[in-house]
């Protein structure tokens, strides 16, 4: 089973996220779930979401202590939380960053999401962004799964903008070796 961590700030959207990446893997035939943590959230505090994904029936229905993988939506949260806390040996941090920031016994790939979110969106949500960049760095998930799950989200131009996000930011992202 691949466990995945979010971890972003409230309004720019690590929960939706999560369950966007879910449903994408339900798309190519696995079993998934999305879920988050909830404290005392408000727009711009620390928020921490999860996604399970696998090819047989989930049963565990508890937060994600040891993620495989851990997605860091902003670039400020590595300095003020331990982003890598409990990820496996050898585990991938997805992160949006300009600039490479190592964590001990993981592979880090960045990608500047802020940029291409305001770019793209106009505003600096990242999740779409860093879900392209999730699925370059780890090829979990296709590209075309995460496009027809935007698209069944989001309508119009709003559907436009997020896959150019996700396109942008599969392009831009740096895969750690």
């Amino acid at each position: 089973m691949i466990e995945i961590r979010f971890h972003g700030r409230g309004g720019q959207g690590a929960v939706t996220a999560a369950r966007l990446l879910a449903e994408s893997a339900f798309l190519e035939g696995k079993y998934a779930q999305a879920f988050p943590f909830f404290g005392a959230e408000r727009r711009g505090a620390p928020v921490v979401a999860f996604a399970r994904i696998n090819d047989k029936q989930i049963r565990v229905r508890t937060q994600v202590y040891k993620p495989d993988y851990v997605i860091v939506l902003d670039p400020l949260l590595p300095e003020v939380l331990d982003v890598a806390s409990g990820v496996k040996q050898g585990g991938t941090i997805v992160l949006n960053s300009k600039n490479q920031i190592q964590f001990p016994h993981t592979k880090t790939s960045l990608v500047d999401a802020t940029s291409i979110a305001m770019k793209t969106l106009g505003v600096s949500i990242t999740n779409t962004a860093m879900l392209g960049a999730f699925a370059k760095a780890t090829r979990l998930i296709g590209l075309e799964s995460l496009i027809e799950v935007i698209k069944r989200h989001f309508s119009g131009k709003i559907a436009e903008k997020n896959v150019a996000a996700i396109k942008a930011a599969y392009e831009q992202t740096k895969v750690a070796g």
